[in-house]
């Protein structure tokens, strides 16, 4: 190693004086240098490091590639046991390939808490689990429709709302919706206990029994219907009724809330009712009966509490337009209504 650095001081000495002097600089022998000889330094030798012979290594024998199937994922192995790379004029791949026949791993049944604890301990905690991250029963209770309506010189009013009580999937439903004239009582009122069921993320299908309140007629309905999220964010619902009378009814209901802003949001609604025959005595034709249409606009205080105000327009249709005439009834009313809607 000295010999190594004196001869690296001669070389540069030589190079700073060598324009003075002129003198050839010598020659340096590597050779001499401990550890210059490449002949034998070992490990250099390429031909004779082992595993680096390529013809010997799975799979990169040479030769033509063999063919990959046509739903084979890049992944797949080669007939040899190696790798089977891509075709070279590219092919499917990724999320191209074609769905698998190959049936879906079967889920784990074995919890490695098990091994340390009680199995039947375990099983009770991972059902309260579940229960609490979304098993557990909800409630809400919502009235969309809390108002007094102003209309020729009348002053009535109107509820539309509902509660239930539930899972994600059962639920106990009760809804009510009525109206009538401040001065004179009410006009018509219902109530309905559903058992609710969920068929699908949006929509539930509902049966149970409608008992109307309003007098002459206490009648008594079955009750079959649906309610849920359309596309678009409609919310819709729909119901039959038959009566203990016979009588068959349908109702479609559907409103859409419409943001103006965080906070003010604008509210169409429609109303529709039918009747599958004439009931002269409840003062109702077959076909289209009634159609209510609504524009409500609300200002959410907060979001449970909301007051609002708009028109409603309500007109009766057919023969129960002629049965409210021969009564001295108006068939059309357009009414400005005030209220609130609010939920907890």
């Amino acid at each position: 190693m000295n010999r190594g650095l004196r001869a690296i001081g001669v070389l540069v000495v030589t190079l700073l004086s060598g324009a003075a002097t002129a003198q050839p600089v010598p020659t340096m022998d590597h050779s001499s240098m401990p550890g210059m000889d490449h002949s034998s330094m070992p490990g250099m030798d390429h031909s004779s490091m082992p595993g680096m012979d390529h013809s010997s290594m799975p799979g990169m024998k040479p030769g033509p590639v063999p063919a990959m199937p046509r739903n084979a994922s890049p992944a797949q192995k080669a007939p040899d046991g190696g790798m089977a790379p891509i075709p070279p004029g590219g092919g499917p791949s990724g999320t191209a390939l074609p769905a698998g026949s190959d049936p879906a791993p079967s889920p784990p049944l074995d919890h490695y808490a098990d091994r340390q604890f009680d199995k039947v301990e375990m099983d009770r905690a991972r059902a309260a689990m579940m229960r609490e991250q979304g098993g557990q029963p909800f409630y809400l209770v919502m009235l969309n429709l809390a108002e007094l309506q102003v209309y020729r010189g009348e002053l009535g009013y109107r509820w539309d709302g509902e509660a239930w009580f539930g899972g994600d999937i059962n639920r106990f439903t009760f809804k009510s919706e009525g109206g009538g004239n401040v001065r004179e009582g009410v006009d018509a009122a219902e109530v309905q206990a559903l058992y609710s069921r969920a068929i699908g993320p949006y929509f539930n299908l509902q049966v149970g029994v409608r008992q109307d309140l309003s007098a002459p007629l206490h009648q008594t309905y079955a009750t079959f219907g649906f309610e849920g999220l359309a596309p678009y964010w409609f919310e819709v619902s729909g119901a039959l009724f038959l009566s203990t009378r016979g009588n068959l009814l349908a109702r479609l209901e559907g409103y859409y809330d419409q943001n103006i802003t965080q906070r003010l949001i604008l509210q169409p609604r429609v109303e529709l009712n039918f009747a599958a025959q004439n009931i002269p005595e409840d003062a109702v034709g077959a076909g289209l009966t009634n159609a209510e249409l609504g524009l409500r606009l609300r200002y959410e205080i907060t979001r449970e509490f909301a007051p609002y105000i708009g028109i409603s327009y309500d007109t009766k249709v057919g023969q129960t337009a002629t049965y409210a005439s021969q009564e001295g009834r108006a068939s059309s009313v357009l009414s400005f209504v005030a209220g609130v809607r609010v939920w907890f």
